[in-house]
This record gives structure tokens, sequence and C-alpha cells, in this order.
């Protein structure tokens, strides 16, 4: 069978994963989750993980492959997604909201394989940012056109790039597009039922259990694992702390999560490529599934 890929993205809260578990139940597929926390075990309520019961009806990949305390680089995640998609018998889902992911699937990201260096991070965060920015603008001064002198993160990147390899990652970047099939569906709403979607959400990790989760990793790992500073746990990690009300906590997570939201519906607005979807609409499945019907038995 020729390879082809279906993409459902959009921001959080829109119902991706409820689209894709139907979906993918209709064309006997698999789905291929491109959401950057998912990836890692035990952080499933905060994350909106796929239940087991839910994982059990249709092939999941790409969730629960990495312990907390490990890293996984965009470089790994686009080799085994890829890997995946090159090798299923059918056409598979990428589901998620993690643009950077998706786009390392659909333009085919040419990403340097060089893992993280803890201590030549170190060093580096050592000197200060903006001597490092300035050293940047020696060594790859076309990164600097991209970079803001202020972002620690990709400036670190660049220079370990640079001092593992020899070579700027700007020589190291661009897109090698596959050549098979891609349709890419956008699950959309306004931003005031986006706003509601988001606060019944953050209630339901609440009730089904996220306060017992960030315990429970705190016990395990510590207070200053890197992943408890993210959307969702770093709030409950405040409460636990005593330094909020849980309240407080729920109004943080719902405010953050609209912000994030905002973030990614920009992201993915910039590609001309996805088709955008109601999610409100009543037949949102059925106009998905025509769509997809188009795509996979085309009339020319």
């Amino acid at each position: 069978m020729k390879t082809s890929l279906i993409v459902i993205c959009g921001a959080t809260a829109t119902g991706k994963s409820g689209l894709g578990l139907e979906l993918a139940q209709r064309l006997q597929t698999i789905i291929i989750s491109a959401d950057s926390r998912q990836v890692y075990r035990e952080f499933d309520v905060g994350t909106a993980k796929p239940t087991l019961s839910e994982q059990t009806l249709i092939p999941h990949y790409l969730i629960d492959i990495c312990d907390p305390i490990e890293t996984l680089t965009l470089a790994e995640y686009q080799e085994k997604a890829q890997f995946l998609i090159n090798n299923s018998s059918s056409t598979p889902l990428l589901v998620g909201g993690t643009g950077l992911y998706i786009k390392s699937i659909i333009k085919g990201l040419k990403i340097p394989r060089v893992s993280p260096h803890p201590e030549l991070r170190l060093q580096l965060q050592g000197l200060g940012q903006s001597q490092c920015y300035e050293i940047l603008k020696q060594v790859d001064p076309i990164s600097t056109q991209k970079i803001h002198p202020n972002d620690e993160v990709r400036t670190l990147r660049a220079l370990e790039v640079f001092y593992v390899t020899g070579m700027p990652i700007s020589q190291q970047q661009g897109e090698n597009p596959p050549n098979y099939p891609i349709l890419q569906i956008g699950l959309d709403c306004s931003p005031e039922n986006l706003q509601m979607r988001i606060e019944q959400r953050t209630e339901k990790m609440i009730e089904i259990g996220l306060v017992q989760e960030v315990e429970n990793i705190i016990k395990k790992y510590g207070w200053e694992l890197p992943l408890l500073n993210t959307l969702g746990y770093s709030e409950i990690r405040d409460y636990l702390n005593n330094k909020i009300s849980l309240e407080e906590a729920k109004d943080e997570i719902i405010l953050h999560t609209r912000q994030f939201a905002k973030r990614q519906r920009t992201w993915f607005r910039a590609d001309p490529n996805i088709e955008w979807f109601d999610v409100l609409s009543a037949d949102l499945l059925e106009q998905v599934w025509l769509r997809i019907q188009e795509f996979l038995h085309p009339i020319f």
C-alpha cells in the first residue's frame, strides 16, 4: 500500500484525541501521538493522555516511551514517527498539538543528531546569555538572524551543536518533505467556547486525580524535576508547596492553558495547508470522515 498520512491538529482542548480515536476505529489504523509530554510515563492526567481503555481500542504509539528523568529530542521523535508511518499497512493518524513535532514530519525537518550535553550547557550558562550570544555571532552569524538575543534556550542549543559537531547549526538545518500525500485536519472554535472547554477540562483533571498524580511524581523524582515546570504541573506543585490555594492553582492552570492555546492557534494558522473544522459542528465527525474519503479515494 502506498504511504499516506492524516494529521489531526489544533489547540489544546479542541477534542483532537476523541476525534482521532473515532476516525482510527473507522479506518482500522493506528494513532501516532504528536504531544511532547505524553511521551513521558507517569504524566497522565495533566497531559490528557488517552486512557488505558482508549488505548486498547486502537494501537497508540509514541506514548509512555520515556521515563520522566530522560529527554526525548526532536530528532529522536522524528525518527520514531517516520519509521511508524513508513512501515504502517494503513494510513496512520498523527494526532496532537505539539506544532514542532508535526512540522518535523510534514516538512521533513533536517535536525542535527546531537544529544543534550548537560556539562557543556552548564559551562555556557556560566558565561551568561549576552556573552553566549556574542560567541554565537562569531561562529554562526546566520543563526543570530533567527534567534532573539534573549532566547537562551535556542542560543545554547546552537552553541552546543557547533561545539559538538564543529559545524554551525544553520548549515545542518533545512527541509526534506516526504513524497507521500498528507491531509491536515485542524480543529478550532471561538475563543469564548475554547475558554469554556479549558475550564471544563481543568475541573475534570482535578476531579480525576491531578493533585495525587503530582504528589506521586514529587515523592518519586523530587520537587525539581524539570517536567514539573510545565503546564498544569507547576501550578499544582505550587499548591502542594503551600504557595497558593487549590482554587488559585486551578485559575492559573486555566489562564496559562488559554495563553498556550492562543500560541498554538497562531502556530497552526500560519500553515495554509491545514483544512479547518469547527469542533462545535453537530456533524463534525461526518464532515471530517467525508474529507478523509475524498483524500484516500480521489476522483480524477
